[in-house]
């Protein structure tokens, strides 16, 4: 990020607090197998304890404690989207700018794939890949991503088909210099904007995708996760477990997700003059 970017995120107050809020809960999740109380695959205790001081948050209908295993949840809801946003963010931008810097048949065949694939629901697709092929976490991250690039590859390719106009990719071009040189050393750093916003944005989506499939119980079943806790949790409701099983996962899911939000809208307001508070005119 360039510095005077950065020095307008750190003034952001919506920024700052989501960026201090994923960090708190990243920070969580990375220390998870320090700072959790018991082993979250032991089943020795017996089930549906009340919280208590040995267990902060109770156990749940197998014996698992329920505050250890929201805290490897956390850290496999994040790691999922940090994957997915990374793989997917990165197929789009190399997709975009070579679309662009290329253009004739490839250009129309990458648009092409992108259309076909923004009219097919993407959570169609991973529910019939879970259903029928039962794929591990891997696998559903590859799988994701691999159906969430279209719309970062349209933004990056409208973005580089304006900065091949520039003056300096003109005179590279000129000079000889080939396509994977212009694409790296001039189109990629200008594109940053758009990859931080994509970024966020796809960590987001990845992360209620994940949390969807794990509550619908067709996320791999040897993952912890916070979808398959809140799924779990709501068949026992009867016996008015929502208050320490129930609740502490859908707080973390919500905050994981606000933060993600918050976040998303104050890069996208630094690099989007028009959506600027400060330049906004009273009615």
């Amino acid at each position: 990020m360039h510095i005077k970017s950065l020095q307008e995120f750190t003034k952001d107050k919506i920024g700052v607090a989501g960026l201090v809020l994923l960090l708190f809960l990243a920070t969580t999740a990375i220390l998870a197998p320090v700072i959790a109380p018991h082993d979250p695959w032991d089943y020795s205790s017996p089930a549906f304890q009340p919280p208590s001081w040995e267990h902060l948050l109770g156990t749940n209908d197998i014996g698992y404690d329920i505050a250890s295993e929201l805290l490897l949840a956390l850290r496999t809801s994040i790691l999922f989207g940090i994957a997915v946003a990374a793989i997917t963010c990165t197929i789009g931008l190399v997709l975009g700018v070579s679309a662009a810097l290329i253009g004739g048949t490839y250009d129309m065949l990458v648009m092409r794939l992108a259309d076909a694939l923004l009219a097919i629901p993407t959570i169609i697709v991973l529910i019939l890949i879970a259903a029928y092929f039962k794929p591990s976490t891997t696998v559903l991250i590859i799988t994701l991503s691999l159906v969430m690039w279209q719309t970062t590859a349209r933004g990056v390719r409208a973005q580089t088909l304006s900065l091949k106009s520039k003056l300096h990719v003109k005179a590279s071009r000129n000079m000889g210099a080939p396509t994977s040189y212009i694409m790296y050393k001039h189109i990629m750093p200008e594109l940053f904007p758009l990859y931080a916003m994509g970024f966020v944005t796809k960590a987001r989506v990845a992360v209620f995708m994940e949390a969807g499939l794990s509550f619908l119980g067709i996320f791999d079943p040897t993952t912890k996760s916070l979808g398959i806790m809140i799924s779990y949790a709501m068949r026992y409701l009867y016996l008015d477990v929502w208050f320490n099983w129930l609740l502490p996962p859908v707080i973390a899911l919500s905050l994981l997700i606000i933060s993600l939000g918050l976040i998303s809208y104050a890069i996208e307001e630094i690099f989007d003059p028009r959506l600027r508070r400060n330049n906004a005119t009273p009615i």
